[in-house]
């Protein structure tokens, strides 16, 4: 074990504390924490659609029909759904966005320059590439009276025909898929590019100077001008260039058909899910806050495909997410592993307080119980301490890849539903996974069965630190 730690110490922890300091990354991380007022907002509005609209109509076959009806109580219900239409518009239907200003935000507060600045130049460069129209053409039929009457009034319209069919042509139209999770890679990438330009002229000096006696935020919009011209210059001529190379795809579309796509794909496999769950216990373990140090993974890919589900669900229920969505995304690791926090330590303060006879254990175990109802692990990760403890190193690391590995076979069985509803972190366990799965049962047992093969794998060595004294470790 001593070797073991020492390897890891030499070997593992640097990198680690590289990963963990290095400032782009930190930005990337504070970018998508930075979205989660709106993106919480979103997913209460959808959790709640979830259980007044779809949950009972999985028992009801007429509670639909009676919710379009709109009489009695169910105007109520109706309205409450709208109402959480108008929420879900605002928020994860353009989460995308919202992320392209936090990113630039955040990269430019890593710079030490204008912060709101680079987050409106992150938005700009990243929305200035999607598609502003739409064209469709349904091949029908047309009379040529009710042909007349359409070409009379195409100039305002948008919409021509032909006998042989309908033509929509439409200008100013952003599709909705532009602007949500889908926009997340591209906005991390162009985002990211644009912002890095404008940070650099601003910390070249390349800006107007403003006289000292105008107002400080006058001349921080001024100074910002030469540099955000340049970021979104330059963007917009790679956006010409690539339209160019790949005619008839926008960037957005290529990016999700040559890297989202594959980067969820691979997000899928078991081998990537067990990988991330071992290096944030390997992190944790050393003290360095794991799941911060892989949010561009947890977040940047996780994330998104959890989000993917989310809106999935609330534009088609269910069975949209079981046809067209993920089997496994970031609030699949909280409900069958990471129960307590990393590491599934609630269920090691539970196996203390039944089975250990040490006072420093007990106390640890009192104190953190609580917290670690609401997923908050510090109390036990520096109080126990966990962090460097080899006598708790094995279980630590087992159980979390033992849990997850049952959860991650459950789920793509179809035992259980996949995640489709963002709970919020500190959500107790078993609540937990009855909220992300949009009231299935199935996963509250799944979830329980893992915190049991937790527990069991903890107890052990918790039986086992009885024979050890504090001063031994």
């Amino acid at each position: 074990m001593d070797a073991l730690t020492a390897w890891l110490e030499k070997h593992v922890l640097p990198i680690a504390a590289k990963i963990g300091a290095q400032k782009h990354l930190v930005a990337l991380r504070d970018a998508f924490i930075g979205t989660m007022p709106a993106t919480m907002a979103g997913s209460v509005a959808v959790m709640i659609n979830a259980i007044i609209r779809d949950l009972p109509g999985q028992f009801i076959s007429t509670w639909g029909a009676s919710i379009a009806e709109g009489k009695g109580i169910f105007a109520l219900i109706s309205t409450i759904i709208t109402i959480n239409g108008y929420v879900w518009n605002g928020t994860l239907a353009i989460a995308g966005i919202i992320f392209a200003f936090s990113w630039g935000f955040n990269l430019a507060r890593a710079y030490g320059v204008n912060d709101l600045a680079g987050g409106i130049v992150s938005l700009a460069a990243a929305i200035s590439g999607v598609t502003y129209s739409y064209s469709g053409t349904l091949a029908q039929k047309v009379p040529a009276d009710l042909m007349d009457q359409i070409n009379a009034n195409s100039a305002t319209s948008g919409w021509s025909a032909t006998a042989d069919g309908i033509t929509a042509n439409a200008w100013g139209w952003i599709p909705l898929n532009n602007m949500d999770a889908n926009f997340y890679f591209t906005a991390m990438i162009v985002g990211f590019v644009a912002s890095i330009i404008f940070c650099k002229l601003m910390l070249a000096n390349i800006t107007i100077k403003m006289p000292e006696q105008v107002p400080p935020a006058v001349s921080k919009a001024f100074a910002a001008i030469i540099p955000a011209t340049a970021a979104l210059y330059v963007v917009a001529i790679f956006y010409w260039i690539f339209s160019k190379l790949v005619p008839g795809m926008t960037l957005l579309a290529w990016i999700q058909e040559m890297i989202a796509k594959p980067l969820l794909g691979f997000s899928q496999g078991y081998g990537a899910v067990l990988i991330v769950t071992l290096f944030v216990q390997l992190f944790w373990f050393f003290g360095i806050h794991g799941t911060n140090v892989l949010a561009p993974i947890l977040e940047g890919v996780f994330s998104v495909a959890q989000l993917k589900n989310v809106n999935l669900f609330q534009e088609g229920g269910m069975s949209a997410v079981l046809d067209d969505g993920y089997k496994w995304v970031r609030g699949s690791f909280d409900i069958y592993a990471w129960f307590g926090g990393a590491g599934g330590t609630l269920m090691l303060l539970i196996a203390i307080l039944i089975f250990s006879k040490r006072a420093d254990y007990r106390a640890v175990g009192t104190l953190g119980v609580g917290p670690g109802i609401f997923n908050i692990n510090e109390p036990v990760m520096f109080g126990m301490p966990i962090v460097l403890n080899a006598l708790l190193f094995i279980p630590y690391i087992l159980a979390p890849l033992v849990s997850v590995s049952i959860g991650f076979f459950a789920t793509q069985a179809g035992w259980v539903n996949p995640v489709s509803q963002q709970v919020v972190w500190v959500t107790p366990p078993i609540l937990n996974a009855l909220l992300a799965t949009a009231m299935d049962w199935r996963a509250v047992v799944v979830s329980v069965i893992c915190m049991a093969v937790t527990f069991a794998i903890y107890t052990p060595f918790v039986i086992a630190a009885n024979k050890v004294q504090p001063t031994d470790l």
